[in-house]
């Protein structure tokens, strides 16, 4: 018998969820809960309710309580100062992330604090980093200010790496040198222009000082602007590999150099606008190609997962204590939903422990008194208080994390293909100059240096490297925009070569929950249905609750009484019944494992069937598989165990190596033999379990339910939604490739051209004046269109 539970759908009118049949009705609207009830009456009370007109189920769900003393901890003053960017007599200033923001209308509210109190000053959202910049008089506290955030749905999220001040920073250099390198080409151009044109300027004076100007105005650019390149340079130098930089610098350099001969011989202008036209292009592009990462982190540790503080038990008092200051043998009381920051034996309550994130396994750990629990875990039933053993920075956790393999920098034995092009490259122009040169020592010995000079000039990769930059800049602008998010441009070419794909199972492939639930067995009748939701109900066990959840919307039963033993089930009399659910060996007193995850259910000791749970993949996730399996081989390793193993052998197809029970260091080896084999390697996962795999893989994807959240060090991060575009997102890398080789091939048209001229050492500055600049837009349309096009084609714009 399979059954599944349906309802009549109900959104709720702040939220927008699903009231499930639980619907609650106030001020004849409908809620899901009770907490979006009450942030409603908040945003109603004070006149906000356009807040629900600006958009469409513009709130963020209320079904996780908070405590009232959750932000206790921001009452200490050191904790404070760290968090405040500024404090006066009269006003403070702290930023807060709420990562509940998603739509204009939350923007709306937020900016509209001072309405809900008075002593808030203002408050300015930061959309794309989802950071609100709050502004509070000395009537109001830090911790109240995080209070009524959450009061009306957006929970500051405060982090152990907050009190480090680690956060990282976007360096304005880039933007400063191509704001000076602009300025200095666009008034070298305007300045040019009689000479491009042969204007005929009769004050020898005004030649003299046009260029004069035009000298002073390369100076910035040349020793400053231009430094981006100098340093990438000397770094391939000095590792006696030869970037594409290398021969921009030269390029830069003989330009400089020859405009200056001519200045000072009195025989031209020279190319200051080439020169300085070479560096704002270049600059432009490495500007939009880091624009991306902005608001990303891709190096996160743990000190990102903990919380910034805990209750500490001293004698019958609570205090907050912030996690550095957590002693050997200290108390700690651990709420619900709260992350255990120390390894400590359990001394009172039972604890029910998600450790998903640290070793993949999907079902909650329970722990009894005297039991040792490890830091990392999430405990998801009641209360409970542990006797620390080890400091925080001493936990399993902490150590997992700083494993050699994680320290270690991605040792890259290839090069990116455009430095190795800019390599043949550059030799190639060193030949055509030598050339040049050779023919005009026994030819014209005049006209040596000017046609060796123009030679490197007008062969210079710029456009090679413009259109590197700009594809990649425009492919990561396009990968961002369906929330796909690459740490560099290397990367995008680690992708095109990928011939391996590795997923982690739960949080990557499923969403990490027990949501696709099958009753076999007896047939149960209405009455025997409502009796066993009664008691699944009474427990604090997930697997029983998804059970309540599964017979839907029904009526309570009388219940007599009932035992729960934890981590094996729940029996008790509901309606003169006896009625137990549980484990096979609570159940059945079977002894037997399975790799399953199940729990029996029994009438007066007979036992009638059982609810088998699977993990709800997600959304197309087998139809992506399908796909991929026909260009990549693929393989699962998970840390959870066997159940899905049927399912996903027919899955993945017949050779696919599907591996349970991993560790995070059999994850780790698993990529090295296949890498060993010459696999170039994608990882996809999600968990600290998956963090050494993903650094040891050729490409590391953490895949995350929101991109501002916790994930650990990658060299991507990939939006849970978005996995099912996995295929086209991969194959936009490929064609990044192409992109670059087909405009490479037309700015080699371009140099042929200039250096047709250039070998006969008539080189004038209208040539180059024409040459250089189309060159370079005619790159940057190419680049741009073509990119654009292979992105509409694919639907990904």
């Amino acid at each position: 018998m399979s059954k599944q539970a349906t309802h009549t759908q109900t959104s709720c009118f702040h939220c927008g969820e699903d009231c499930g049949g639980r619907a609650i009705i106030a001020n004849e609207k409908t809620f899901c809960c009770e907490g979006c009830k009450l942030v409603f009456e908040i945003i109603n009370k004070n006149g906000l309710c356009d807040y629900y007109t600006i958009s469409k189920n513009p709130g963020s769900s209320q079904k996780i309580n908070v405590r009232k003393d959750k932000f206790a901890f921001l009452d200490d003053e050191k904790i404070c100062r760290s968090l405040i960017s500024f404090t006066n007599n009269s006003q403070t200033h702290v930023t807060f992330y709420l990562p509940q923001i998603h739509c204009s209308s939350c923007l709306w509210l937020l900016e509209n604090l001072h309405r809900l109190n008075e002593n808030i000053i203002s408050s300015r959202v930061n959309f794309p980093q989802k950071e609100a910049d709050i502004i509070f008089g000395p009537k109001v506290s830090l911790r109240q200010v995080a209070e009524l955030l959450t009061s009306i749905g957006y929970e500051p999220y405060i982090s152990f790496n907050d009190l480090k001040h680690t956060k990282p920073t976007v360096s304005k250099s880039k933007i400063y040198k191509l704001g000076v390198a602009g300025f200095c080409f666009a008034n070298i151009m305007l300045l040019s222009f009689p000479e491009y044109l042969g204007i005929d300027i009769r004050e020898q004076s005004l030649v003299i000082l046009f260029r004069t100007i035009n000298f002073i105005l390369s100076l910035p650019v040349v020793f400053y602007s231009a430094t981006e390149f100098y340093n990438s340079a000397w770094k391939s130098l000095k590792h006696k590999f030869l970037n594409i930089d290398a021969p921009i610098v030269l390029a830069i350099w003989v330009t400089f150099g020859r405009s200056l001969y001519e200045i000072f011989s009195g025989t031209g202008g020279g190319y200051f606008d080439s020169m300085t036209g070479i560096v704002f292009f270049m600059l432009v592009g490495r500007v939009l190609q880091d624009k991306t990462y902005e608001q990303l982190n891709f190096e996160r540790d743990y000190k990102s997962y903990f919380p910034i503080a805990v209750t500490r038990k001293n004698k019958d008092a609570e205090e907050t204590v912030i996690l550095p200051d957590i002693q050997l043998n200290d108390t700690l009381l651990i709420h619900s939903e709260e992350i255990i920051p120390a390894d400590g034996i359990l001394t009172r309550g039972s604890a029910l422990i998600d450790y998903s994130f640290v070793t993949g396994e999907s079902v909650p750990v329970q722990k009894e008194m005297g039991e040792i629990v490890y830091a990392g875990g999430k405990q998801i039933g009641s209360n409970v208080e542990i006797l620390v053993v080890k400091e925080v920075a001493q936990s399993y956790l902490t150590k997992l994390w700083n494993r050699d393999e994680l320290k270690d920098e991605k040792k890259s034995e290839e090069k990116s293909f455009v430095h190795l092009l800019s390599k043949y490259f550059t030799w190639i122009v060193f030949a055509i100059a030598a050339i040049t040169a050779i023919y005009w020592a026994f030819t014209d010995t005049t006209k040596i240096w000017n046609s060796v000079t123009a030679v490197m000039i007008i062969a210079c990769p710029c456009a090679l490297l413009l259109s590197n930059t700009f594809t990649n800049g425009n492919i990561l602008r396009i990968l961002s925009q369906n929330k796909f998010y690459l740490r560099n441009a290397q990367t995008i070419e680690d992708l095109a070569n990928v011939d391996h794909i590795v997923f982690d199972k739960t949080g990557t492939l499923t969403t990490g929950q027990y949501q696709d639930i099958e009753y076999t067995g007896m047939q149960m009748t209405k009455d025997l249905q409502q009796k066993i939701a009664t008691l699944a109900r009474q427990s604090t066990h997930p697997l029983s609750k998804a059970i309540g959840e599964y017979f839907g919307r029904t009526s309570y039963s009388a219940i007599t009484g009932f035992k729960e033993t934890p981590g094996n089930g729940i029996e008790g009399i509901v309606d003169g019944d006896l009625i137990s659910l549980g484990s096979k060996k609570f159940v059945l007193g079977n002894d037997e494992t399975e790799e399953i995850s199940a729990v029996y259910v029994s009438v007066e000791e007979q036992v009638i069937g059982r609810f088998t749970f699977k993990n709800h993949y997600r959304k197309d996730v087998p139809v992506l598989i399908k796909s991929l399996r026909k260009q990549y081989a693929l393989s699962v390793l998970s840390g959870d165990n066997a159940g899905e193993k049927n399912f996903l052998s027919g899955l993945l197809g017949a050779g696919a190596d599907i591996l349970f029970h991993q560790k995070p260091e059999d994850k780790l080896e698993a990529v090295m033999q296949l890498q060993k084999q010459g696999k170039k390697v994608l990882m996809i996962g999600d968990g600290l379990n998956d963090a050494g795999a993903l650094k040891q893989a050729d490409v590391g994807i953490a895949v995350t339910e929101n991109s501002n959240n916790f994930t650990p060090a990658s060299d991507g991060i990939l939006e849970a939604s978005k996995l099912p575009m996995l295929q086209k997102l991969v194959k936009l890398c490929k064609v990044n490739k192409q992109v670059v080789l087909c405009s490479f091939i037309i700015s080699i048209i371009y140099n042929i051209v200039g250096i047709f001229f250039a070998v006969q050492g008539n080189l004038s500055p209208m040539i180059a004046a024409i040459l250089m600049p189309s060159s370079s837009l005619s790159i940057l349309l190419i680049t741009f269109g073509t990119s654009n096009l292979a992105a509409h084609k694919m639907k990904l714009k």
